[in-house]
């Protein structure tokens, strides 16, 4: 009963076909009526600026203030450009079209190659309900077929393997933490099911370690990024300067009717990715869910950590003494990152795994541990 409430338009919109219907005046062909796959995560984003302008008639004007340093050439920042066409070079090759059949219809999406035997790595939600799988290589004319070894639903992620395959050109993934707010990163794939090639598009790493709802679970460990990410990109790769994978692109966000958001993709990171792949492939991942016995929201006052709303009784949560009003503020000494932190944070330990729980109680801190169970029922 780890629960909390999610903000507004959260979840994965129902899959597409992969042709894209033409732009009017035409009339949209026959049989393409479904969305192109996409994930759709929904961010409040607060923007607040302060803009100032000067024009003096049609002459420049030059503001000088003692209060500003002057910048000499050798105090600025600098770096060599990104090479986008050297980037892609190296990594398109590794980069896959994957068409799935499901009773109710089609859909595509994009994965990556991890392994020269024909291991692909995708999303969970790029696979979900198929019944065949198809993987079509850049070069290629002609999709392979293709199994589905596993597929992890709550970390969105799934492994295929190509029939028959062998010698491949596998990525390179980088270093899980080899990667930083500002890095330069290229987003490739199959966006909007366009034919020929993967669509390439590059932006910087806005901000590491994010966590959010989506549908009805959580994601963490995610890259957030300004690179352009549209339907069809699910399960493509993030790639930084040097050409190697740091995250698996799997979902956008939308403003609504109150709030804007653009330009905020978000893709899996290696350090949340590779166990969940190691997982997948030995047929661990998907095992008995833990629990730990807590309802909770996000804080109000502007502060971090996780809300406890509800304590159910006889619980690890009950037993080790947490109660109704206290603030988890870390895991095993790990911030939690709201109300979703601390779901994911409970998600991605095991049964029989003890949490040690930084808990906020009334303005006193103090250290709670907790060993979970296995979660039984809803």
């Amino acid at each position: 009963m780890e629960s909390f409430l999610p903000p507004p338009m959260l979840g994965y919109p129902s899959r597409p076909p992969s042709p894209l219907p033409p732009p009017p005046p035409p009339s949209p062909r026959p049989n393409r009526s479904r969305p192109l796959l996409v994930v759709l995560v929904t961010l409040t984003v607060a923007l607040v600026g302060l803009v100032a302008g000067m024009a003096i008639g049609q002459r420049s004007v030059t503001v000088r203030s003692n209060a500003v340093p002057i910048v000499r050439p050798s105090d600025q920042i600098g770096g060599e450009p990104l090479d986008v066409g050297a980037i892609v070079a190296a990594v398109q090759p590794s980069v896959v079209n994957i068409t799935v059949e499901t009773p109710g219809g089609g859909a595509s999406g994009t994965g990556v190659i991890i392994s020269a035997d024909g291991e692909v790595v995708t999303n969970a939600h790029v696979v979900e309900g198929a019944t065949r799988v198809l993987v079509r290589l850049v070069g290629e004319t002609e999709a392979r077929p293709a199994i589905l070894v596993a597929s992890d639903t709550e970390n969105d992620l799934a492994l295929v393997r190509i029939d028959g395959a062998s010698g491949l050109p596998a990525a390179v993934l980088a270093q899980p933490n080899d990667i930083q707010v500002g890095d330069d990163v290229v987003a490739i794939g199959y966006a909007l099911d366009l034919d020929g090639g993967p669509s390439v598009t590059k932006g910087i790493v806005s901000a590491l370690d994010r966590t959010m709802p989506v549908s009805d679970h959580v994601l963490d460990g995610l890259v957030q990024t300004d690179a352009a990410i549209s339907s069809g990109n699910s399960g493509g790769p993030l790639v930084n300067n040097r050409g190697q994978v740091v995250g698996i692109n799997t979902a956008v966000a939308r403003g609504g009717l109150s709030f804007d958001a653009n330009n905020i993709g978000f893709a899996i990171g290696l350090s949340e990715a590779l166990p969940v792949i190691d997982a997948l492939r030995s047929g661990t991942a998907g095992g008995p869910l833990p629990f730990l016995g807590v309802k909770i929201d996000g804080r109000s006052d502007g502060g971090e950590g996780a809300l406890i709303t509800e304590v159910v009784a006889d619980s690890p949560a009950d037993q080790a003494g947490v109660e109704v009003g206290d603030v988890v503020l870390a895991v095993n000494g790990t911030t939690v990152n709201g109300a979703g932190g601390l779901i994911a944070a409970i998600r991605d330990a095991a049964t029989g795994d003890q949490l040690s729980l930084e808990i906020d109680r009334g303005g006193t801190r103090r250290t709670i541990d907790a060993t979970l169970v296995e979660r039984t029922g809803s």
